[in-house]
């Protein structure tokens, strides 16, 4: 008889914010212009590490492959979002919920992972700079870049997988802007014993271990740092990895605050800002906090342009 009462569920109806029409305009403009320049200020990145001659360094290596993570995060979240802000609700079929989890899952190790080899890349640089070319090679560069790619995707296939094959028989709301893990594993009437278990296990190579490395490479970091001398090296040597560590500390008190804090008295609105803040503002800012004040990217620019105006001047010649 149970099974028989069982109603499958097929698609699940995402809430979004549920305000008024006034503030949910005002949301959408927020967002349309935020997901404009997350996509413009990524792909500059993107372009100029492959343009310019003066950025063909493992550090601009990693940082393009970050602008590549994040326009993939927020390109897997975002559109959605504007729909359902526009409609007061969306409807999002059970594969296509599965789908987003598993690319949000997966763009997020992969951009733990990524910050965690550019953490090791500025240990390399400044604990261990007469050996850093030896270390740093191409080749070792793309075969971390691989890794962390394959294995921020592949590990989380197991967990979507496992979430997939959970059962929804009761409610299909999910009161969130995507579809994320804990309201999924709310809604499900199975068991979740083993999916909690599979979260667990996944975190140590995706999350511990990686922000164990950070802290262990920054603690190295600025232990080298304090040993220099001039207080014009202590500066140089800490400006290169200042912006990589204001990243990551942004993007790892966000996520620590939505999976690992325990949520007992979170409302689903406290979790859902916090949710927008790594996958939203976060990789917003990561081209302004890398481009900001950095020679190399501003003299790549200025290249650009510099060439730009006389391509245009040339063919001004009469």
């Amino acid at each position: 008889m149970q099974e028989k009462n069982t109603t499958i569920i097929t698609e699940f109806l995402l809430l979004g914010f549920q305000v008024n029409q006034g503030l949910r305009i005002f949301l959408f403009c927020l967002f349309f212009v935020t997901y404009f320049l997350i996509i413009y200020g990524n792909l500059l990145i993107i372009t100029l590490v492959s343009t310019s001659k003066n950025l063909h360094t493992p550090m601009y290596f990693f940082i393009s492959q970050l602008s590549i993570s994040d326009i993939l995060l927020t390109t897997n979240i975002v559109p959605n979002m504007l729909h359902i802000l526009l409609t007061n609700e969306g409807t999002i079929t059970f594969i296509g919920c599965i789908t987003q989890f598993y690319f949000f899952c997966g763009s997020e190790a992969a951009e733990c992972l990524l910050l965690t080899v550019m953490s090791y890349d500025r240990y390399v640089a400044i604990c261990n700079p007469l050996h850093y070319t030896a270390i740093m090679t191409v080749r070792h560069c793309v075969t971390l870049s691989a890794f962390c790619w394959i294995s921020g995707f592949s590990l989380n296939l197991i967990e979507s997988i496992s979430t997939a094959k959970l059962n929804f028989c009761d409610s299909n709301t999910i009161d969130h802007v995507f579809c994320d893990l804990v309201p999924l594993l709310e809604l499900s009437c199975s068991d979740t014993f083993i999916v909690d278990l599979e979260i667990y296990l996944l975190s140590i190579p995706t999350l511990i271990i990686p922000s164990t490395i950070i802290i262990m490479s920054y603690t190295y970091i600025i232990l080298t740092v304090l040993k220099i001398s001039s207080s014009t090296g202590r500066h140089k040597a800490f400006s290169t990895c200042s912006s990589h560590l204001t990243v990551v500390s942004i993007f790892y008190w966000t996520m620590f605050s939505v999976y690992v804090v325990p949520t007992k008295g979170q409302t689903f609105t406290t979790s859902k800002i916090l949710s927008l803040l790594y996958t939203v503002f976060t990789p917003m800012a990561n081209p302004f906090l890398y481009s900001l004040g950095n020679k190399d990217i501003k003299k790549a620019i200025q290249e650009i342009i510099y060439k730009g105006v006389i391509w245009k001047n040339i063919h001004n010649i009469p």
